[in-house]
């Protein structure tokens, strides 16, 4: 994330008034009807469109409309637009971009839903309620080839990923693109570091360590799931250190010997959505109604089948819901790590600038 600024309330405040008159004019459809102000929701979901198709088509009175992209470029979009924002409702993976935010005034607090969370859910609903976690996936999950290097060969620890016998095998995606990777650092940085609370000037240094070595031992970056996956699939790599939802799809898809294995920890991702606190209180209202419906058995089942070989491929966040496909093995045997979203946040912008000057460029 690249935000590097400071919003003073005082001129969070005078940003909303600028931006009201703007958006307190109806939205005209073709037959020159009112239909209410146009909730704009920036989202990195693969399952954004159906979800919001879906919700359309049971909601008249307004339209929500779809800004797609991947993270990096919707943050570096949030920054750009400063003052005069143009979003209404971000939803991407990872708490620690939220969290930054919130930090820094853009968040609406208070929006969670009185939905069924279960604990993992409750576990990734901060105090303020700026956010609200959507679903589960992980990130640093250990995506091999099963052709190529077999469950026996594969390393057991993080440490292991740096040996000499795994030298250009590994490959990662950029933070600065993907939206998973940030959180996948800091997670490392928090587990490597020991960083339980307090400075976290160790857990960085210790992070970008391992991150050096890893690059001398001929890491491959690529900017996403996508390119990292191919990687694999050219036997350029055999193994890449990404989200679980890409091994999974990938899996039942293009690369049926594709398999998902976990270091201990991962780190854990929960999607997330957040309301633009800028916006007008006619906005914020129907940004309220479309986050309480994606907490809805309709909401949820959209997410489950929009993107069923891909995103839609996590946990569920409320009881009585189960994943989509068989594909992914029970929670419980997933060794996981939570991070604070609000110590590693803020350091988003820092650690991804070092990893673009140290290990892409250096």
């Amino acid at each position: 994330m690249q935000i590097t600024h400071t919003m003073k309330r005082a001129t969070l405040v005078g940003a909303l008034l600028a931006a009201t008159s703007a958006w307190l004019v109806p939205a005209v459809s073709s037959a020159g009807a009112a239909t209410g102000p146009t909730l704009v929701v920036y989202s990195a979901q693969g399952y954004d469109k159906a979800a919001v198709a879906a919700f359309n088509a049971t909601h008249p009175g307004f339209s929500v409309t779809l800004n797609d992209n991947s993270t990096g470029p919707l943050l570096q979009q949030i920054q750009a637009e400063g003052h005069n924002p143009k979003w209404g409702v971000l939803w991407v993976d990872g708490a620690t971009a939220f969290a930054a935010l919130d930090r820094q005034g853009y968040l609406a607090k208070g929006i969670v839903p009185k939905a069924n969370f279960n604990a993992v859910g409750k576990a990734n609903i901060p105090a303020d309620g700026s956010y609200v976690p959507t679903g589960l996936t992980a990130t640093g999950a250990l995506v091999y080839d099963s052709a190529q290097i077999s469950a026996a060969q594969l390393p057991k620890t993080w440490a292991q990923l740096t040996a000499a016998k795994y030298k250009g095998m590994v490959g990662m995606n950029d933070p600065t693109q993907s939206g998973p990777t940030y959180p996948l650092i800091a997670g490392l940085m928090n587990y490597l570091g020991h960083y339980s609370k307090g400075s976290t000037a160790a857990a960085v240094k210790a992070g970008e360590a391992f991150l050096t070595k890893l690059k001398a031992n001929g890491l491959v970056i690529n900017a996403t799931n996508g390119p990292t996956i191919g990687a694999i699939q050219s036997h350029t790599i055999k193994m890449a250190i990404i989200q679980s939802s890409a091994g999974y799809g990938q899996e039942l898809t293009t690369l049926p010997s594709l398999r998902v294995a976990y270091l201990n920890p991962a780190i854990a991702l929960p999607g997330v959505v957040g309301i633009d606190g800028l916006m007008p209180k006619t906005v914020r209202a129907e940004a309220q109604k479309f986050v309480n419906w994606l907490l809805s058995p309709a909401g949820q089942h959209a997410m489950q089948t929009g993107d069923p070989q891909g995103d839609s491929l996590f946990w569920p966040v409320l009881n009585g819901e189960k994943p989509a496909n068989k594909v992914l093995p029970p929670l419980s045997s997933v060794p996981m790590m939570t991070i604070n979203p609000y110590v590693w946040g803020p350091l988003e912008n820092t650690v991804n600038t070092w990893f673009t000057n140290n290990i892409n460029n250096g």
